[in-house]
């Protein structure tokens, strides 16, 4: 039984020193991520958005949720696209967007005490990441402009081809350092958004 215990204690010391790091690493990337964007506050609900298709068919959109820089799997989401003919990314985003945020709309408006309201979509994002260029980027910035959100919520694009972070009001991008704990949680996240 004593050597149980102490199995048991050494265990339990383990994973709180785990857990320790992970949570000490993911705050130096939070912080890391609020000075190179230059946010104003840290984004500790970073929500990420991706569409994606087979050969221009079954095409669909991807939302994932990280929490102070942890994967909160239960509010992922997966949209489907119903109005956009064709491979056409830019309004599938839009349409991806608009209904994200129509939801959080939906959460807002005098809700009934029957329904609850969903936890995916109640609140909004600190940072919203999107994945794609400058044009994804513009529609993000258009969707969150007509739902009133654009100066509440920060908004970042990763292109794929060298990792640049496109920020709106800024000409040149970003490019974090490829070993930075900021930069492998943007690609974190992107990669659980695809």
């Amino acid at each position: 039984v004593l050597m149980a215990e102490e199995n048991a204690s050494m265990t339990l010391d383990a994973v709180r020193a785990q857990w320790h790091s992970d949570t000490k690493r993911q705050e130096v990337a939070l912080s890391e991520l609020k000075s190179r964007l230059m946010l104003s506050n840290t984004p500790n609900r970073i929500e990420c958005f991706d569409i994606s298709h087979i050969q221009g068919t079954q095409i669909t959109g991807s939302m994932v949720v990280f929490h102070q820089g942890t994967p909160e799997k239960a509010h992922y989401r997966r949209f489907t696209i119903r109005t956009v003919d064709g491979p056409d990314d830019y309004a599938s985003m839009r349409e991806v967007l608009v209904r994200r945020f129509r939801r959080w709309l939906t959460c807002h408006d005098t809700p009934s005490e029957a329904e609850k309201p969903n936890d995916s979509f109640a609140k909004t994002p600190d940072l919203l990441l999107i994945d794609g260029g400058k044009g994804h980027l513009s529609v993000a910035l258009d969707v969150l402009q007509d739902f009133g959100l654009k100066s509440k919520i920060s908004v970042v694009a990763i292109s794929k081809q060298n990792e640049e972070l496109h920020v709106p009001g800024q000409n040149h991008s970003i490019l974090l350092n490829t070993q930075s704990s900021g930069m492998f949680l943007v690609q974190r996240i992107r990669d659980e958004a695809h």
